[in-house]
């Protein structure tokens, strides 16, 4: 993969133009009308001084396209005529063997669906009731399935019956019968983000049940990974900065029609974490909407459940009811995008939404009202990912509820998130310890190492992760920091081959920190230097924090003596620390 140039990744997506050693364009993640974007081929990195998106190529690929750390390699690997070797599960054998077939199938069967649409003047016609353009039904690739049991198997004998059922557009039944699954039905092709067809979703044009008919789960679609309409939104939504999640396909088509063109649509089924881990790839804002009835409010709450462990700091998530008998796609069309847009202002963010739904059912006015309330938000609450997010969620519940926020945490058991020591009685003068603010180690030496080993790996094998294991106990060191290198020294030493740490680490607690360091990488803040000078200074580097590690131990042991009688394990180990000379790393 290292034969890969970034400028010739990203050039395949957005046009750069030279600027000194490096390359810059008008930046693909926001809207600008002079370029911010800039591409460095020397540190195979981009960011954008505009809106501070920045990382390697394999990174571009997954903002840019919206697909997964593997999806991602696997472009990338195809561009270096490589094939990625793949750990097959039944499921993505299954996809392997037949996902050419399958594929195949279904893109015959969306061509022959958008001309039968030609031929049908009571589908056009209620497509034009609905206010859909041919433009619009163009773009989304909608057509017919003409009424008949077996129309497409007939047009599509060259594709074979396996195939066929399969792909769940022909249904076998007992005494091996087959007639075609889709008849007399709006058809709506389902893309995955690379454009493929993966299935259909079909409307009833008069009255029938059901309304909305999609296709079966198949080893190319899995309902629960994939949006309706997110191929043809991700443009829209970087624009808008916003995705809006609603409920049925004409929701997604009508609402393109009037301009909101960053709508996309659950297929069938609950909002689930994969579709927040796909959307919050794509913008740092999502809002649902719902029917303002009984169903969407049970629908609400299933996504806010389904995005608990998928929160993140500085991301925002809102929920919108609509009027009562309106659906997105009946409003849009009665007033107009500016009036639709205009809605977003009432949306409920996660944390009110969860407050106020838990407290409607409760007495707020009685004990026994408030600890309801305290006990059906505990789960929900220690669910959350977010830290920040989390806490202030529950000072708001603690205010809710009549009760401080230690008492609420005690009783959820959440560790406090202050930094500030508790309070104790003062030691003995001889033992008087140094404040904490005057003992911390500073954090650029472990920043260094990582920075270093990000752009080394094979550092790694300078450095004894055994090391670390004290010092990790340490409240005098950066904890993030130093479980942050211990990871990335474990991953190194396996000889695995990264293409981007920051990805490798996506979705873990390392991975804000990387994307962090990667920018200070970018921007010279972490010196670049020779392979014989990186060496000297990773070994020094080490042998500094090792010696900050022994030190600090030292001084939390002679603390620890001052509040209490020193037991035989301590002075055990204080004497192996004190004979310990200074860290040096083997080479």
């Amino acid at each position: 993969m290292n034969r890969l140039d970034i400028v010739a990744v990203i050039e395949r997506y957005v046009p750069l133009k030279r600027a000194g050693s490096n390359y810059v364009a008008c930046c693909p993640f926001h809207t600008e009308k002079s370029p911010s974007f800039t591409v460095s081929a020397a540190k195979q990195f981009y960011h954008c001084f505009g809106c501070g998106a920045h990382g390697t190529a394999i990174g571009f690929v997954m903002e840019y396209s919206g697909t997964g750390f593997i999806d991602a390699v696997k472009d990338l690997a195809q561009m270096a005529g490589m094939q990625v070797p793949e750990y097959q599960t039944e499921r993505s054998a299954a996809k392997s063997a037949q996902g050419d077939d399958l594929a195949g199938a279904l893109l015959k069967a969306a061509r022959y669906y958008r001309t039968q649409l030609k031929e049908a003047p009571q589908a056009i016609e209620y497509l034009r009731k609905r206010g859909l353009s041919g433009e619009i039904a163009k773009e989304f690739g909608i057509g017919y399935a003409p009424e008949g049991w077996q129309n497409l198997q007939t047009a599509l004998a060259d594709c074979g019956p396996k195939a066929m059922i399969a792909a769940g557009l022909v249904i076998e039944a007992e005494g091996g019968k087959r007639y075609d699954r889709f008849r007399d039905r709006i058809m709506f092709p389902i893309v995955d983000q690379r454009g493929q067809i993966i299935g259909f979703g079909g409307r009833i044009l008069e009255r029938g049940e059901p309304k909305y008919l999609n296709s079966p789960e198949t080893p190319l679609f899995e309902k629960g990974r994939e949006l309706y309409g997110l191929y043809q939104a991700r443009r829209a939504i970087r624009e808008a900065k916003r995705a809006l999640v609603v409920e049925g396909y004409m929701d997604v088509v009508a609402l393109a029609q009037h301009g909101i063109g960053y709508a996309v649509a659950t297929l069938g089924t609950a909002t689930t974490p994969t579709h927040l881990q796909k959307l919050l790839r794509q913008t740092d804002e999502i809002v649902f909407c719902f029917d303002g009835d009984a169903a969407g409010r049970r629908a609400a709450w299933r996504a806010l459940e389904n995005s608990l462990d998928q929160l993140v700091d500085g991301k925002q998530l809102s929920f919108l009811f609509l009027p009562q008998g309106d659906d997105p796609d009946s409003y849009v069309r009665k007033s107009g995008k500016d009036a639709f847009e205009a809605l977003f202002g009432q949306a409920l963010p996660l944390s009110q939404y969860l407050i106020k739904e838990l407290s409607s059912g409760v007495d707020l006015a009685t004990p026994e009202g408030r600890a309801k309330l305290l006990e059906a938000a505990r789960p929900l609450v220690k669910r959350i990912s977010a830290p920040l997010l989390g806490l202030m969620l529950r000072k708001q519940l603690a205010q809710t509820a009549g009760v401080s926020q230690q008492e609420l945490d005690a009783q959820f058991q959440v560790k406090p998130t202050s930094s500030a020591p508790a309070e104790r009685s003062a030691p003995a003068a001889r033992h008087s310890a140094r404040p904490a603010a005057q003992r911390k180690a500073p954090t650029s030496i472990l920043r260094s190492l990582i920075g270093w080993l990000m752009l080394h790996p094979q550092l790694a094998r300078l450095a004894e992760r055994e090391a670390l294991a004290d010092g990790r106990e340490m409240s005098t060191l950066d904890q993030a920091e130093l479980a942050t290198l211990d990871r990335l020294l474990e991953a190194a030493q396996r000889e695995e081959t990264v293409v981007s740490w920051v990805e490798y680490f996506r979705g873990t607690e390392q991975e804000q920190l990387l994307r962090q360091i990667e920018l200070a990488l970018l921007t010279h803040e972490v010196a670049d230097w020779s392979s014989q000078e990186t060496e000297r200074e990773f070994v020094d580097g080490w042998a500094q924090l090792c010696e900050q590690m022994r030190r600090g131990q030292l001084d939390l042991l002679t603390e620890k003596w001052a509040r209490q009688k020193p037991t035989r394990e301590d002075e055990e180990r204080y004497r192996r620390l004190s004979q310990q000379k200074p860290h040096a790393t083997q080479k």
